[in-house]
């Protein structure tokens, strides 16, 4: 149960990652921005990380060990995003979801049971 959770949040990641890259990428083909070539990689590296989100949650429905540490990762690199967006800049409302999701995703990912799983099972 916490590993379909976690992999439900971790989807939910990636689908608002795509949806921030749509934006990004409407926003530099609509306004004049210093540059386009640095938003359209930023773009291509957060289509990255949904790509890496979305085959990590699938990864964990299906129950592979293997999944766990790059979601593990991500998720311990958006803490400090988190934090910046929702306590420096003032922004809780893009922060305080990503740090909810993060620490959600942690925990559950932690949880005795998830790891009885996880950790058991040989690829």
């Amino acid at each position: 149960m916490q590993l379909r959770i976690a992999a439900m949040i971790v989807a939910l990641e990636a689908l608002a990652l795509l949806a921030a890259t749509g934006v990004l990428v409407v926003k530099t083909a609509t306004q004049s921005t210093g540059s386009i070539a640095s938003a359209l990689l930023l773009a291509a590296l957060a289509v990255l990380g949904a790509l890496v989100l979305g085959f990590g949650a699938r990864g964990l429905l299906a129950l592979r060990q293997g999944a766990r540490t790059p979601i593990v990762v991500i998720q311990v690199l958006a803490l400090p995003v988190a934090y910046s967006l929702g306590f420096q800049a003032g922004r809780m409302e893009y922060g305080g979801p990503i740090l909810v999701a993060a620490l959600a995703t942690l925990y559950l990912l932690f949880t005795p049971p998830a790891r009885a799983v996880l950790d058991h099972r040989r690829d």
